[in-house]
């Protein structure tokens, strides 16, 4: 393992993975976003994962880190530009684009569900984990039994679950889909590796539940609307950060209403828009000072 600090912008974190933190950090994206590059030295080549910020700066690095090997591929864990703004570095390196959903990510082509790409020495296999994110994958490394989570799971916090495109009902599912496999540790799209999976997942399957309950007894106590929900139930969140956990207050209410346990009126007034790279963060409760941050 590196011994650098969880800032450094170039990381070797195993022997077939290195993270390279793009220069992007906020109370929302944390350090920044991690973009890893994945594959056995020896091999000549390999993957890159989430090219993050079209930044020139984060440009210099990665190319850097690659240092004259093949790019095999590049594979977008989900459309939100943070990860994947500079997609178009593919073209750059003659390498194929990888993503769910196509539509989503102009020039790829589709990775679905259970593919396996054997490249670069690895073998990696996408899981489909929408609720972030429709088209969100996370991505499995056969040799270290190593998932790459995007935002679906990150190193510290929670994630948003973006309404209307996230959607909470397949986020829940999606977790308990990972809780089955979660493998030897996570390497998240933000913050510090997980070396403890199934501890996470089960902390964010609790959050969830926790939440749910949260919203149902703000609006059994008169909370007639998703910011009023917000102001009762996301007390220890910083107010700029309200417009977007109201996206997934909104999930939630979604999720409810489709259940017929609230009245969908409560869904009437649109929300504003939030830009992927701005998401805010519902924080697990009872942890340390910086779990305001991240994109929950």
């Amino acid at each position: 393992m590196s011994e650098e600090t969880p800032t450094s912008s170039v990381r070797t974190l195993d022997d077939l993975t290195r993270v390279v933190l793009a220069p992007n950090a906020s109370p929302m994206t944390l350090e920044g976003t991690n973009t890893y590059l994945l594959g056995d030295r020896s091999s000549g080549s390999l993957l890159v994962v989430d090219p993050g910020p079209d930044d020139a700066a984060h440009l210099e690095r990665v190319e850097s880190a690659i240092d004259g090997a093949d790019v095999a591929a590049v594979i977008i864990t989900h459309h939100h530009h943070d990860h994947a703004e500079a997609a178009g570095w593919a073209d750059r390196w003659g390498a194929p684009l990888r993503a769910f959903d196509p539509g989503l990510i102009p020039g790829a082509r589709t990775m679905v569900d259970g593919e396996t790409l054997s490249v670069a020495g690895i073998d990696l296999s996408a899981l489909h984990t929408p609720g972030h994110a429709s088209d969100h994958l996370c991505l499995r490394i056969h040799q270290t039994d190593v998932v790459l989570t995007g935002d679906h799971v990150l190193g510290r916090g929670s994630t948003i679950v973006n309404w209307p495109d996230g959607d909470m009902t397949a986020y829940m599912a999606s977790l308990r889909r990972l809780a089955g496999a979660p493998g030897a540790r996570i390497y998240p799209g933000h913050g510090p590796m997980v070396d403890r999976p199934a501890e996470k997942i089960a902390e964010y399957l609790a959050h969830r539940v926790d939440r749910e309950a949260q919203i149902r007894a703000a609006i059994d106590d008169g909370a007639d609307s998703p910011q009023a929900i917000v102001r009762a139930v996301y007390t220890d969140v910083p107010e700029i950060l309200h417009p977007a956990a109201e996206r997934s207050v909104r999930a939630v209410l979604a999720m409810l209403i489709d259940r017929g346990q609230v009245d969908p009126a409560l869904m009437q007034e649109v929300a504003g828009p939030v830009e992927p790279s701005t998401l805010a963060t519902d924080a697990p409760t009872g942890e340390g000072p910086d779990d305001d941050e991240g994109q929950r």
